[in-house]
């Protein structure tokens, strides 16, 4: 019964979840928003403005994780903003900002690893960099992550699998970020070094599931609704999530930014594939794995509603139907059942109403 009462509450995610974390996660946001507002840098305040001006959705995306655990909601909820917010704030330091380069990007990323690990020290972020005057900026919300985490007794059983992913992450954003004559032979190499997945995924699909921040949403979020975690449950969710959860997230970001990356000439991992129709293959494969393997985590029902929710949020942006790129949108929608479809009817009604 107490299984069953789980899987109902999970699958109802949406309403406690558009109804009370979204207003809290504006909150979260409009303190990083005033904290933005007074870096002495205007360059920099700019970017940090800018990052929450029109990324916000990634912080309502990530926040999802926070209802995991019903009573750390407000524990794992400044850890999401503040986590994806770095994120968010170093990518429009490396692509907005010239006169950086690889050592630049490395300092700068050094602080999504210390968010993630409390024993790491603050350090010069902008050592290498054209700007540096942040107020404290940058150190605040590093904190921040530190504070949250350091409620959460057992965070230190899983320390180690966050700090690898975020490892991951800041070395994609390093690399991704390089002059085009170098970039992809980079990814590729790096790639490379990471043999254990050489058999299974593409060099570019390996890149787009180190993008995502979702793994160690997750991660955090089941060291807060059990302290004592175990090896194999740590290791179920990975297998679930990276590159599978992560790859798909990430890849649909880049599907409905086809066109718009075209245009200017940015970097678009889903363009490697060579056709539409292998595109699609792609995708659906990601999407198979992840529902497949979310099938053997103690919450199925919660990972699936988040796969599904993936779908509805990124394919309810009207660039997901451009490009002759409908009838793929409409098949990875309709793939598992209803479920997906009516939540991107939902997600249709926030963006009307300016809630995504």
């Amino acid at each position: 019964m107490q299984f069953s009462l789980v899987r109902v509450r999970d699958r109802l995610l949406l309403f406690p979840y558009i109804f009370k974390v979204f207003p809290e996660v504006e909150h979260e946001l409009d303190c990083w928003r005033s904290r933005a507002c007074d870096i002495p840098d205007a360059e920099l305040s700019k970017q940090a403005k800018a990052s929450i001006a029109y990324k916000r959705f990634h912080c309502q995306g990530g926040s999802i994780y926070a209802l995991y655990s019903g009573g750390k909601t407000t524990v794992l909820l400044p850890f999401i903003v503040a986590l994806q917010t770095i994120s968010d704030y170093l990518d429009n330091l490396c692509d907005r900002i010239e006169g950086s380069g690889e050592a630049g990007f490395v300092a700068l990323h050094g602080a999504m690893e210390a968010a993630v690990d409390p024993a790491l020290p603050i350090l010069p972020w902008y050592k290498n960099y054209p700007h540096d005057n942040d107020g404290g900026y940058l150190d605040d919300l590093v904190n921040t992550c530190h504070r949250s985490l350091g409620c959460l007794p057992g965070y230190g059983s899983i320390v180690a699998e966050t700090l690898r992913l975020a490892s991951l992450y800041s070395d994609l954003q390093v690399y991704k970020h390089l002059h085009l004559s170098l970039r992809e032979e980079r990814l590729k190499s790096w790639f490379d070094s990471h043999g254990e997945l050489t058999g299974e995924i593409e060099w570019w699909e390996f890149a787009a599931a180190c993008g995502s921040t979702l793994g160690i949403f997750a991660l955090v979020a089941l060291c807060a609704h059990q302290p004592a975690v175990e090896a194999g449950e740590v290791e179920a969710l990975l297998d679930c999530y990276f590159p599978w959860l992560c790859g798909l997230h990430i890849m649909l970001d880049y599907f409905i930014d086809l066109d718009e990356d075209n245009e200017h000439g940015d970097l678009n991992f889903a363009a490697y594939y060579r056709t539409q129709s292998a595109m699609e293959e792609g995708l659906m494969r990601f999407l198979n794995e992840s529902l497949r393997r979310a099938n053997s985590l103690s919450r199925p029902a919660f990972h699936r509603t988040v796969i599904k929710g993936l779908l509805a949020m990124y394919l309810s942006d009207p660039k997901a139907y451009s490009g002759g790129r409908k009838k793929i949108a409409q098949r990875l929608l309709r793939h598992d059942g209803k479920e997906a479809v009516w939540l991107h009817r939902v997600c249709l009604n926030l963006r009307k109403k300016g809630t995504l």
